[in-house]
C-alpha cells in the first residue's frame, strides 16, 4: 500500500462524526458573509442597476437622478475602473457592460447608506437603450450557427467499420434542461481598506484565489495587495466557483473609492436573473449495437448552452464528452461538442461540471433502445459495462472495472431486485390506472480537474507551544463537510485527538495560488496538502521524542497524543513533546504541499488520462405513476456507492443523499422558464423564485432511502484509501427517471419504446403515457416550453415520433 494511503494505529480518519460546524448551523451561531456587515462600522450598501432586455447597445447611462435621492453616495459605472473593466478569466465579462447581453444585465451599481436607499437610487438611474435582436433558446442558436469557444471533437476506433458491423442502427435526438443551484445563501461580499490601503474581501467564494486574482486586475494592483477570506458558504454547489469574482470586485471598488466598507448582498430574485446556471445540452446522436446488444458504434454532437459570456462552458463541454459512457465500453466513437452562445446569463459549473449531461445522453440512449432490441434495460446495461484491459474514447485505462460490477450486483442483493420485480409485475397486472416500475443505473465519474494545473494543494499547519494545532488548507466549506474532513486527517497524521486540532477559515494570505473546491477534488487536494505538512512535524517531534525516550526515531510512535517507544513501556505525552521541542528550538510550523501524479491530457488530440481514479456507484429507484396525472412518487431507493475507504462516514452518507436528491430534482422537477415570445419581457426568466422554481423538498424524498458505502474499497494512491463523493452521486439519480420512462411503457403494449422529457415533471409523464397508450403520439415528450426528449428512428424508418 502506498504511503499516502496507508492508515496509521487507531486513526481518527474512518470514525462517523457530524459535521464540525453543525451545532454552529441549527442554532444559528454559523457566521456567513453577510452576518459581517452588523459587525462593521459605516458599511454603504451596494444594489445593482438592472436592464430588462436581452439584448441592446446602451446609448445614454445618466446617474444624476440616483445621487439625488437621500442616503446614495456614489453611483459606479465603467469610468471608476482603475485597472481592468472585467471579471472574467476569458476576459469577455465586463464589469460594467456597454452592451447589455441578458436580460437583468447589471450596468452601474448604486452605493447608499441603506439597503433602501441604494434601490431607490438604482431605480433612478436612467438607461436608454437601442434593443437589439436576441437569441433566448437553444435552438435559435443552434439555426442561428451562435457558437463560441473551442470545439473539441473526441475519435476513437472507426466509427464508420462500426456502424457497417453493426446490427441494429439507431438515431436520435435530447435535448433537456439546465438548472438553477440554489443555495441558501445567495451572493455575498463585504469590502473593506485597512490603513495600508491593503484591499480585504470577505466573499462567499468556491474560489478565493481566482476572486483575489480578479479583484486586483480590476483595481489595478497586484495580488499581494489583496486579501480574500471565505467563512464559510450557505451552499455552492459550483454556482460559486466563477460568478463571485465580479461581485466582490463592486464591493472592493466601492471601498476603494469611498474609502468605507461597501457590502454587496444580491436578494432571491437578483442572484437567480444575474448568476449562470447548469448548462441545458442538446445532443444528436447515432448508435449502433450488434445482434447481441453490444455497442459497435456512437456517432454525437453535444451543444451546450453557454449564456452570453464563456465562463467554464468549454470545460464542461469537455467533461461532457469524457463521460457520454458512463460505465459502458464504446470501442468506435465520434463525440463532437460545441458551446451555443445565447442572451441569457452565463452558465457556469454545476455539481458534476458536465459529467451529468453526457451521462444522461447515454442513459436515454439505453433506455431508449432497449424495448427495441427486445432486452430488459437492466440486461442491456449489463453487456455494455467495461471489462479488464478496456479504455474510454479518450484513451484512458478503465482500471478496476469490476467495480463496476461490484456495486451493480451489491445494489440488486441489498434491494432484493429479483423478488420485487416480480411483485411490480403483479400489481401492473392488477391495476389498469397505476403503475410501478423499477430501474437501475450506475455511474464511473473521472475525478480530477481537466486542466492539470488546478490538481495540486497546499496547506499551512501550526503547532502551539501548549500543544494546540492550527490548521490552514485552500479548500472552501460549503457544508460538504471539507473541514471535518481535514480536521480528521490532522488529527490521525500526527496521531492526536481531534480536540486539539483547530481549523482556520480559507484566505489568500495563508496558502496561496489555490484551486476552485470543486471537481470533487478538494479532500483529495487539500488532504493530501495537510497530511504532507503534518508529517513534515510530526517527523521533527519524533526526533525529539526519540531523544527523550532513549530510542531511535525509527522505534518511536504517536498514538492518541502520547508518544511511545516500540518495546518500551516509556513514554512522553504530545503536549510535554511539543514544550521540549520549542525550548530546543525546533521548527512547529509547516507548509504543506500536494500535486496529482499521473495526469497527462492533450486538449487538441482530446486524448489522455485527465482522471486519478474513477468513482463507482450503483442506484435502484422504484416509482409508482397516476396514469390519470403523470403524478408520480418514489417508493423506494436503494444506493450501493464506492468512496474507497471513507475518511467520514457520516458526512459521505450524507453526500450521497443529498447529491442524489439533487439529481433527482434537475431530472424531475427543476423545470426552468424562459420567456421566449417576441414580446417586451423576451428573455425573461419566469421562475424567478421558489414559488415558481419546484425544488426537491420532503414530499419527493424516497419513502424508503437505503445508502451503503461498498466494501473493502481501499483506493490505492488517494489519502488514506478515501475517494471523492461530492459530484459522483447526483447522477444515481439516472435511475429514478428509468423508472419513469418503464412505468410510463407499462401503460402501453409490452416492448413500447417510450421518449421521456428531461426534465420529467408530471406533465412530461403524462405525454409519456399517453404516447406509450398510442393515444396520442404527437405531443410525446413535450414540457410546454417547445422543448422535447426528441425522436428516435430505426435503420431510417421512424419507430417513435418525438415534437
Amino acid at each position: 500500500m502506498s504511503h499516502l494511503s496507508q492508515r496509521p494505529e487507531k486513526p481518527v480518519v474512518g470514525v462517523p462524526m457530524p459535521h464540525e460546524s453543525a451545532a454552529l448551523h441549527v442554532t444559528g451561531a454559523a457566521l456567513y458573509t453577510d452576518d459581517l456587515v452588523h459587525r462593521t462600522k459605516d458599511v454603504l450598501h451596494a444594489y445593482p442597476v438592472q436592464v430588462m432586455k436581452a439584448h441592446g447597445r446602451i446609448t445614454a447611462l445618466r446617474t444624476g437622478p440616483a445621487l439625488a435621492v437621500p442616503g446614495v453616495v456614489r453611483v459606479l459605472t465603467g469610468v471608476d475602473v482603475p485597472g481592468v473593466n472585467d471579471a472574467g478569466m476569458k476576459h469577455d465579462e465586463p464589469l460594467f457592460p456597454d452592451t447589455v447581453m441578458f436580460h437583468g444585465h447589471a450596468v452601474a451599481w448604486v452605493l447608499a447608506e441603506t439597503l433602501e436607499a441604494a434601490r431607490l437610487g438604482a431605480a433612478a438611474v436612467e438607461v436608454e437603450l437601442d434593443e437589439l435582436p436576441s437569441l433566448v433558446t437553444l435552438r435559435e442558436a443552434i439555426d442561428a450557427g451562435s457558437f463560441h469557444g473551442a470545439r473539441p471533437e473526441m475519435l476513437s476506433g472507426d466509427v464508420e467499420a462500426g456502424f457497417a458491423d453493426s446490427a441494429h442502427v439507431f438515431t436520435g435526438e435530447l435535448r433537456f434542461s439546465d438548472q438553477e443551484h440554489f443555495y441558501l445563501e445567495t451572493h455575498a461580499a463585504l469590502a473593506h481598506i485597512d490603513e495600508a490601503e491593503q484591499v480585504f474581501v470577505q466573499s462567499s467564494t468556491q474560489h478565493p484565489s481566482e476572486t483575489q486574482e480578479i479583484v486586483a486586475h480590476v483595481l489595478g494592483l497586484h495580488s499581494h495587495e489583496v486579501t480574500v477570506q471565505c467563512l464559510r458558504m450557505g451552499g455552492g454547489f459550483g454556482g460559486k466557483e466563477m460568478q463571485p469574482h465580479g461581485f466582490a470586485a463592486v464591493a472592493a471598488l466601492g471601498a476603494k473609492l469611498t474609502g468605507r466598507p461597501v457590502r454587496v448582498r444580491l436578494n432571491r430574485t437578483q442572484d437567480l436573473t444575474m448568476s449562470g446556471k447548469r448548462h441545458g445540452f442538446h445532443a444528436q446522436w447515432k448508435i449502433g449495437f450488434d445482434a447481441d446488444g453490444r455497442i459497435r458504434a456512437l456517432d454525437a454532437t453535444l451543444t451546450a448552452d453557454g449564456g452570453w459570456s464563456l465562463d467554464l462552458s468549454e470545460p464542461v463541454v469537455a467533461r461532457a464528452l469524457c463521460h457520454i459512457d458512463n460505465t459502458y465500453w464504446i470501442p468506435n466513437a465520434r463525440i463532437a461538442g460545441r458551446v451555443a452562445r445565447t442572451n441569457k446569463v452565463s452558465n457556469t459549473a454545476f455539481r458534476g461540471f458536465g459529467g451529468p449531461q453526457g451521462m444522461l445522453v447515454i442513459e436515454d440512449i439505453m433506455g431508449r433502445c432497449a424495448p427495441l432490441l427486445g432486452l430488459d434495460p437492466t440486461e442491456l446495461r449489463e453487456r455494455n459495462f467495461y471489462r479488464p484491459g478496456q479504455s474510454t474514447p479518450y484513451g484512458q485505462p478503465v482500471v478496476r472495472p469490476e467495480r463496476i460490477s461490484a456495486v451493480w450486483q451489491q445494489v440488486q442483493d441489498n434491494a432484493g431486485i429479483a423478488d420485487r420485480k416480480r411483485e411490480i409485475a403483479a400489481f401492473n397486472a392488477a391495476h389498469p390506472h397505476t403503475k410501478r416500475a423499477l430501474a437501475i443505473t450506475g455511474i464511473k465519474f473521472g475525478i480530477s480537474f481537466n486542466l492539470t494545473a488546478f490538481n495540486q494543494g497546499g496547506a499551512l499547519v501550526l503547532i502551539y507551544k501548549d500543544g494546540s494545532v492550527l490548521i490552514n488548507h485552500g479548500g472552501t466549506e460549503m457544508g460538504q463537510g471539507l473541514h471535518t474532513k481535514m480536521l480528521q486527517v490532522a488529527a490521525t497524521t500526527l496521531g492526536i485527538p481531534l480536540h486539539k486540532v483547530r481549523l482556520a477559515p480559507t484566505r489568500t494570505d495563508k496558502v496561496p495560488n489555490t484551486s476552485a473546491t470543486a471537481a470533487s477534488a478538494g479532500t483529495d487536494l487539500n488532504g493530501a496538502a495537510v497530511k504532507n505538512a503534518c508529517e513534515q512535524l510530526r517527523e521533527r517531534l519524533l526526533g525529539v521524542a526519540a531523544t527523550q525516550l532513549g530510542s531511535s526515531a525509527s522505534d518511536v510512535r504517536i498514538v492518541e497524543g502520547v508518544a511511545r517507544t516500540l518495546g518500551s513501556d516509556r513514554e512522553l505525552a504530545w503536549d510535554d513533546l511539543v514544550r521540549t521541542a520549542y525550548f530546543q528550538r525546533v521548527q512547529l510550523s509547516a507548509a504543506g504541499f500536494y500535486r496529482t501524479e499521473g495526469l497527462h491530457w492533450d486538449a487538441k488530440a482530446f486524448q489522455g488520462s485527465p482522471f486519478k481514479y474513477f468513482s463507482h456507484g450503483a442506484a435502484a429507484a422504484e416509482v409508482e405513476v397516476d396514469g390519470f396525472t403523470g403524478a408520480y412518487r418514489i417508493r423506494r431507493v436503494d444506493i450501493v456507492h464506492d468512496v474507497g475507504d471513507s475518511l467520514s462516514p457520516m458526512i459521505d452518507i450524507g453526500q450521497i443523499e443529498g447529491g442524489f436528491v439533487q439529481g433527482a430534482g434537475w431530472l424531475t422537477l427543476e423545470d426552468m422558464r424562459w420567456d421566449n415570445s417576441d414580446g417586451p419581457n423576451r428573455g425573461r426568466l419566469l421562475t424567478q423564485a421558489a414559488s415558481t422554481y419546484k425544488l426537491p423538498s420532503f414530499s419527493e424524498m424516497p419513502e424508503e432511502f437505503h445508502v451503503a458505502l461498498l466494501r473493502n474499497a481501499t483506493e490505492e494512491g488517494a489519502v488514506y484509501g478515501s475517494k471523492a463523493v461530492g459530484e459522483p452521486p447526483l447522477m444515481l439519480a439516472f435511475s429514478v427517471r428509468e423508472a419513469l420512462r418503464q412505468a410510463a411503457a407499462a401503460f402501453g403494449p409490452s416492448g413500447v419504446s417510450v421518449e421521456l422529457a428531461s426534465p420529467a415533471t408530471p406533465e412530461a409523464v403524462y405525454w409519456a403515457i399517453q404516447a406509450a397508450r398510442g393515444n396520442d403520439t404527437s405531443r410525446n415528450g413535450h414540457t410546454g416550453d417547445g422543448s422535447a426528449s426528441g425522436r428516435t428512428t430505426r435503420h431510417g424508418t421512424e419507430a417513435l415520433s418525438g415534437a
